[in-house]
Order: C-alpha cells, then sequence, then structure tokens
C-alpha cells in the first residue's frame, strides 16, 4: 500500500484493476472511462473531502489509506470508517460529500468526473452492479465494524484491524492469506487509538502484547509479519465461519 510507480495512463497497469469499480468493464467501456478520469494525489494529513463540500467528482483510491469521520457540534471527531486501496469515495446521484475524507498516507486517486459517472452507469451495467457490490460489502464491513468497537476487548480490536489489513493488502496482490504474510501497516499508532477508540498508550501496549506472544512479528515500525494466520484470527475474537468482511 505504497506509493504508486506505475503507469497510471495505462489501466491494465493498475494495482485495484481487479478489486476496483471498472473491474468487470470490458475494452470499450474502459475508453469510455478514459476520457472522464483523472488523478489526484495527496499527502499525508491533506484533507481530500470535508463534509458538505460539493463533489465534482467519485473516486477510487489507487494507493495510501484515508479516513472516513464525522465532526459533531461541539467539535468532537469521530472516526467512522477507513478507506483502503480499491475502495470508493462518493455516491453518484449525490451532490455532497456526507463525512470528511483525509488522507493518513500518501494517497493517490483515481477520480472521475460525477456527472459523466452517472451517465455512464446507466448506460454500462457493468459499471452499476460493481458498486452495488461494492456498497453492501461496505454495508456488511460497517455491521462488523460496530462489533469491533462496541463489544470487543482491546486485543481483539487491535488483531481485527490487523486481520482486515493483512487481508487487503493480499487480495491486492491476487494472494490468499496465509501463514508467514507480510504486509506495511499504513496507519500510526496513533491513528489506530483514534479509529479504535483506545488511548495510545493502550494501542501500543496490545501491539506488544501480541508481539511478545508470538502473533506477529515487527520489522521496523511499519513492517508486520503474521506467522500463523489462524493464530491472528483467533485473537480477533470472531467465530471461525464467519470472521470480518472487506
Amino acid at each position: 500500500m505504497g506509493s504508486l510507480h506505475l503507469d497510471l495512463k495505462d489501466c491494465g497497469n493498475c494495482p485495484i484493476r481487479h478489486r476496483a469499480v471498472c473491474s468487470r468493464c470490458e475494452p470499450d467501456e474502459l475508453e469510455v472511462l478514459e476520457e472522464i478520469k483523472y488523478y489526484r494525489s495527496y499527502e499525508a494529513g491533506q484533507p481530500i473531502l470535508w463534509s458538505g463540500d460539493h463533489m465534482e467528482f467519485v473516486a477510487s483510491i489507487v494507493t495510501g489509506i484515508s479516513t472516513l469521520s464525522q465532526t459533531m457540534e461541539d467539535g468532537r471527531t469521530q472516526m467512522v470508517g477507513l478507506l483502503l486501496p480499491s475502495d470508493f469515495i462518493g455516491r453518484p446521484g449525490r451532490e455532497t460529500a456526507a463525512f470528511d475524507v483525509v488522507a493518513v498516507s500518501d494517497v493517490t486517486l483515481c477520480c472521475f468526473r460525477r456527472r459523466p459517472f452517472e451517465q455512464l452507469m446507466t448506460n454500462t451495467p457493468h459499471i452499476g452492479q460493481r458498486l452495488l457490490e461494492m456498497t453492501l460489502d461496505e454495508l456488511d464491513s460497517a455491521r462488523e465494524w460496530m462489533t469491533v468497537l462496541g463489544r470487543k476487548t482491546a486485543r481483539e480490536k487491535i488483531a481485527s484491524l490487523l486481520l482486515i489489513v493483512a487481508r487487503r493488502d493480499a487480495s491486492l496482490r491476487k494472494q490468499l492469506p496465509g501463514d508467514g504474510m507480510v504486509f506495511d501497516l499504513p496507519l500510526t499508532r496513533e491513528a489506530m487509538s483514534d479509529y479504535l477508540g483506545l488511548t495510545l498508550e493502550t494501542v501500543s501496549r496490545q501491539i506488544s502484547a501480541l508481539r511478545k506472544s508470538g502473533i506477529i512479528q515487527l520489522e521496523g515500525k511499519r513492517r508486520v509479519i503474521v506467522p500463523d494466520l489462524q493464530d491472528l484470527i483467533a485473537e480477533t475474537g470472531d467465530d471461525v465461519d464467519g470472521g470480518m468482511i472487506i
């Protein structure tokens, strides 16, 4: 989930092509998308959208990670979601942003001008079908995350977040999650504490505990190795037959 080193002008080289809203498009449909797409880059900490902003575009995250958050009347901010590579920003038919979207790491977006994209959805069933699937997956993820935030212990929360990122990273690499998988954690511990509703000290303590237990191994500040995937899954508190929807 690091920086992008590919030719963005060529959809065939796109690292999220197999997961994105355009994943089922035929060559002629991709040609139409090419005419309305452009790219934007954001540095870590930079806002992408503020709640209430007029939406000139919808977009797929190509690289990086951003947060969805909502600001309350008294100024408090609640993080309500994470956007990982291949996730979609914006809703066709909605002219304003519903949440604040802020880049946590350096982010590259593949943007589509909103109105032409809405027209393309009408004429291109593949895009509408894929977007519906992604929206339903997002709904399932939100419901699962309510359990993470509301009912799980601090250790289970950390393990659940690590599992979400590990599985998405494997998917982007077109690999099956398994023992020995390695990924770079795109969130700082401060961002993890904000998202999980934990103190920074608790996050650091629980990550250290998972490392000491052999559930994960750490290389540097961000690289995570999972020696035994089932051990990590067991730490999430999820049913063996269930698990997080990502």
